[in-house]
């Protein structure tokens, strides 16, 4: 029954769709999200959730379901406090960079410059490299996934951390040959921030970070949450609510420590997806535009899944990889998205932006490693699905609105293409002025006269192509430019248009 209420929700949004713009197609789509994450919290058996949604700079959505305290009752909302735990991470790593952009460290330094207790570890064999700064931000520093037991050290305290690296790591492999995900190497990262700013990192990061954006409502230790405000953890055991012990802030809390509500975190992901697109616009952010691109890099490659199951039953190809405290994924629809979920004893979090559409989802439980990235994922593709957002789009760069003039200029005969100026010096060496001429010219009488040349649809600045309507057929012109300034024609390619039958 749920099935057959979700198809027809998403044939209503689809008809729905039509003539309406972005912003009235999402107002469209709510209902939907709310289903949504309802039959989840009821599926689930979740104490309460807080889900938002961002779009075009602001929170366009915020709705809570169940109870942020069973025992005092307290409603869950957008201005309450829940343990965001590894989403703490991509915090992190954003303070590293902005210590690496004020030329304060080196992200391919080794890290013992900064923690003397990793000079003398012992790796897996001898000739492995030395654990790097990008290494830690990576998951490629050789250490052991070590979910499990990293949750519960977040509170421990920095001499125990300190006599646990003098006793020495145990490493699965050597640094820089893999994935695997590790809370250590965040911890130690927040010591390098320490180390390197003077401050405690949970300082740093607030007053670098989190006031900048207006962050106001985040803590590090959950002793400083006004009571009312913070949401308690749970799990289900024995048919009853069993609340979690909560942990306090200490030497690893840079891998998950953070506390933070609905509407806090929002600004946060604001602030990602306002990285794109690359532009000269005054920098008005923490760091730099260019370096929270960096951040959703894919930097360390984890896997890619051919087959890989969806939420909603998709089966396609998705690509994965980590960035800097971000997850990387390409998926089945060619589409990028930068995420990062969380997960400590009592609480449940994820977060994913599609940075090509400019919108975003967040999602906090407070049920012990809750599922919240499967909702998210769910919710967020039948949107995209349901609404057809627009994809943002490339602005054409000046030399390749250039380049197409010239080239109409000399198509279909290509007269004096040779002595234009526009081609590069490699050109007339891998194509032949005949056969470019002979293959032209059938192509154009067989589509009859022009009616339309459209305009260049960019790849990139020096790499695009631009369809010609003809009377009987269309045309695809596609070239890249060569690096050199002015940038020339280097290749170039005239294909028709295949109407579909």
């Amino acid at each position: 029954m749920k099935k057959i209420v979700h198809l027809l929700l998403i044939v209503i949004c689809v008809q729905s769709a039509f003539g309406q713009s972005a912003e009235e197609k999402i107002k469209a789509f709510i209902p939907q999200m709310d289903l949504l994450f309802k039959q989840f919290v009821e599926k689930e058996k979740l104490p309460s959730v807080v889900y938002g949604l961002v779009y075009q700079g602001k929170l366009v959505h915020a709705q809570s379901i169940g109870l942020a305290n069973i025992k005092q009752q307290i409603p869950a909302s957008s201005q309450v406090d829940y343990r965001i735990a590894s989403m703490t991470k991509s915090f992190t790593t954003m303070a590293i960079l902005k210590l690496r952009d004020e030329g304060k460290l080196q992200l391919d330094e080794p890290a013992h410059h900064y923690i003397p207790e990793l000079k003398n570890q012992r790796y897996v064999t001898k000739d492995a490299p030395e654990i790097t700064i990008r290494h830690l931000m990576t998951h490629a520093a050789g250490f052991p996934e070590d979910n499990p037991w990293g949750d519960r050290q977040l509170g421990i305290s920095e001499k125990a951390f300190s006599d646990m690296l003098h006793q020495g790591i145990s490493f699965s492999n050597n640094p820089g040959v893999s994935y695997e995900y590790s809370n250590m190497g965040f911890a130690l990262l927040g010591s390098i921030i320490k180390k390197v700013s003077g401050q405690p990192y949970q300082a740093y990061i607030t007053e670098k970070i989190l006031k900048p954006l207006g962050m106001t409502h985040t803590y590090w230790e959950y002793m400083d949450v006004p009571k009312n405000q913070l949401a308690l953890g749970y799990r289900w055991i024995n048919q009853t609510w069993v609340e979690q012990p909560l942990e306090h802030d200490g030497a690893y809390g840079a891998m998950g420590g953070l506390i933070t509500t609905m509407e806090d975190f929002s600004r946060y992901v604001t602030f990602h997806l306002s990285a794109w697109p690359e532009r000269d616009d005054p920098e008005s952010g923490p760091i730099k535009r260019a370096s929270v691109r960096e951040m959703q890099f894919p930097w360390n490659f984890i896997d890619v899944n051919p087959k890989q199951k969806y939420p909603n039953g998709q089966v396609g190809q998705s690509f994965n990889a980590y960035a800097y405290g971000l997850s990387f994924k390409k998926d089945y629809a060619n589409r990028t998205s930068i995420s990062h979920s969380g997960g400590l004893p009592g609480f449940g979090s994820n977060w994913r932006i599609f940075p090509d559409y400019n919108i975003g989802i967040i999602s906090f439980s407070n049920l012990t490693y809750a599922n919240m990235g499967s909702i998210n994922m769910l919710v967020i593709d039948s949107l995209l699905h349901t609404t057809a957002l627009p994809k943002r789009t490339l602005a054409v760069s000046a030399i390749l609105k250039q380049r197409q003039n010239e080239l109409m200029k000399i198509l279909p005969h290509w007269n004096q293409a040779e002595s234009s100026g526009i081609f590069a010096i490699n050109f007339f060496s891998d194509y032949f002025t005949t056969v470019l001429k002979k293959e032209a010219e059938a192509l154009f009488s067989k589509v009859g006269s022009i009616k339309k040349v459209h305009d260049m649809i960019p790849e990139n600045q020096l790499r695009g192509k631009f369809s010609i309507e003809g009377e009987k057929g269309d045309l695809e012109v596609s070239f890249t430019l060569s690096p050199e300034n002015p940038a020339l024609i280097q290749e170039f390619h005239l294909i028709e248009i295949k109407k579909a039958q």
